[in-house]
């Protein structure tokens, strides 16, 4: 089978595989259906589906909790209800941010006429309620970490609208994707007020404060046109590389000095060598080469492979230590 033949097999049954090919019609597909679809942002999901179930995996391990034969259900039940509230954030921020996305990313359905805005809201919600329902499902303290990062992206996106504001905006993204991600997951079968959740989200946090910056670099003359204050826009990529760096790069050295202090456990110092990532993330800030199929540039996706490479480190080296016997 040749390459055309692929192609006009994909383009019947598939459609488009990026978010910034244009929209055309399946046979499963109709173009008004894959918008919907193209509001949750499908990349971005991957981190908080990938991180949630490495924080449930480790907390597992490391309380030594006893397992019933569908424990993973649970697990996947869990995550995709993070998974669920992020797509909701997704979608409300898309509806909100329409002369941004106007400029900057025209090929997002919105921009193209494919989805309304009130469309997009009104899915937005549905989908917030569906996570919060959920939650309440699996425990008290996982539903009210799901409901502290529904206020949190609401009110992101939506008045006071706190992506507007300098500094703000960076650190208002960066604690429900941090801590309290971290937390809720933790929470599902452990205690998330013990120190190595509390200590693992507190790095989050602080990582994100600067890695987020990655994420309004395209969008920094959309941003400055329509009232909303950026690192980017306000200080230029170098500067804002150069404010962002201490962010990524400290809370990883401080791994040994938690461990000295009996924070965290002794397994866990393979964790600082992610730090060469942030080296990396800074020096791609700089240079903000676009990428051809994501949205955004390649620290922004460099970014989100090394949370999910923390997330997925800390559960490994707990696994490890727990269950090996070595």
């Amino acid at each position: 089978m040749s390459s055309t033949d692929l192609g006009k097999i994909r383009e019947k049954y598939i459609g488009k595989l990026t978010i910034k090919e244009p929209y055309s019609k399946t046979r499963w597909l109709s173009t008004r259906i894959r918008g919907y679809v193209d509001l949750f942002r499908g990349f971005t999901l991957i981190a908080p589906l990938l991180i949630s179930m490495s924080i449930i995996v480790a907390s597992i391990v490391y309380h030594k909790v006893p397992l019933s034969s569908n424990w993973w259900i649970t697990v996947g039940y869990a995550s995709a209800t993070i998974v669920i509230v992020n797509a909701a954030s997704n979608a409300l921020n898309q509806a909100t941010d329409v002369e941004a996305d106007k400029i900057s990313k025209p090929y997002r359905p919105i921009p193209r006429k494919i989805v309304k805005p009130d469309e997009a809201q009104s899915l937005a919600y549905i989908l917030y309620l569906l996570a919060l329902f959920r939650s309440v499902t699996i425990n008290l303290w996982f539903g009210v970490f799901i409901f502290l990062i529904m206020i949190f992206t609401v009110t992101y996106s939506l008045p006071p609208r706190t992506k507007k504001y300098l500094f703000i905006n960076q650190i208002w993204i960066a604690i429900p994707r941090g801590m309290f991600g971290i937390l809720a997951a933790w929470s599902v079968f452990g205690d998330p007020f013990t120190p190595t959740p509390l200590i693992i989200g507190s790095i989050a946090t602080v990582y994100l404060i600067g890695g987020m910056a990655t994420k309004d670099i395209v969008d920094s003359e959309a941003d400055r046109k329509t009232g909303t204050h950026t690192l980017i826009n306000t200080y230029g990529r170098k500067k804002t590389a150069l404010i962002c760096f201490p962010f990524m790069f400290f809370p990883f050295t401080f791994i040994p000095i938690f461990i000295n202090q009996g924070l965290l456990e002794s397994y866990l110092w393979p964790l600082i060598s992610l730090v060469f990532l942030s080296f990396l993330i800074v020096y791609l800030m700089v240079r903000a080469t676009e990428s051809k199929t994501l949205e955004n540039v390649h620290a922004w996706s460099i970014m989100y492979i090394q949370y999910i490479l923390f997330a997925m480190g800390f559960s490994l080296l707990t696994i490890f230590h727990e269950v090996l016997p070595f």
